[in-house]
């Protein structure tokens, strides 16, 4: 593979995926940067929102990940330990270490993420339920 250039992408360009399912959750997502989509390499990033009420499953992927929290509050759950978060928390998680979120305010949680990997493809869920 070549080197990736630069980009600049808006967030109402990349498309919204969404989930509503009893394991996986609730939420929507938009993947901003991955391999396949986008020209870029080396890196996977993208937005998530959770409205009042809603989860990701608890789950796990080799690919170490960041959450950084935009807006909102809710619970970051880390290997079984509940961590209150809010708009301005960094969320380190490492590889393979057991993770979900959910929104625990009244108006939407919204966080960014990132993986180390080339393409969303790459990350492989392995959800706990």
């Amino acid at each position: 593979m070549g080197l990736s250039e630069p980009l600049v992408i808006q967030e109402a360009d990349a498309t919204r995926d969404a989930w509503a399912d009893p394991v996986k959750g609730v939420l929507g997502f938009r993947t901003l940067f991955s391999g396949g989509t986008t020209t870029t390499q080396t890196l996977t990033a993208g937005i998530a929102d959770l409205n009042p009420d809603g989860w990701l499953g608890l789950h796990r992927h080799t690919a170490a990940e960041v959450y950084y929290v935009v807006e909102g509050q809710g619970i970051v759950t880390l290997d079984g330990v509940d961590h209150p978060v809010f708009a301005g928390t960094a969320v380190h998680i490492p590889s393979d270490a057991e993770h979900g979120i959910r929104n625990i305010g009244q108006t939407p949680l919204r966080f960014f993420y990132a993986f180390a990997v080339d393409s969303f493809d790459d990350v492989i869920y392995r959800f706990s339920h």
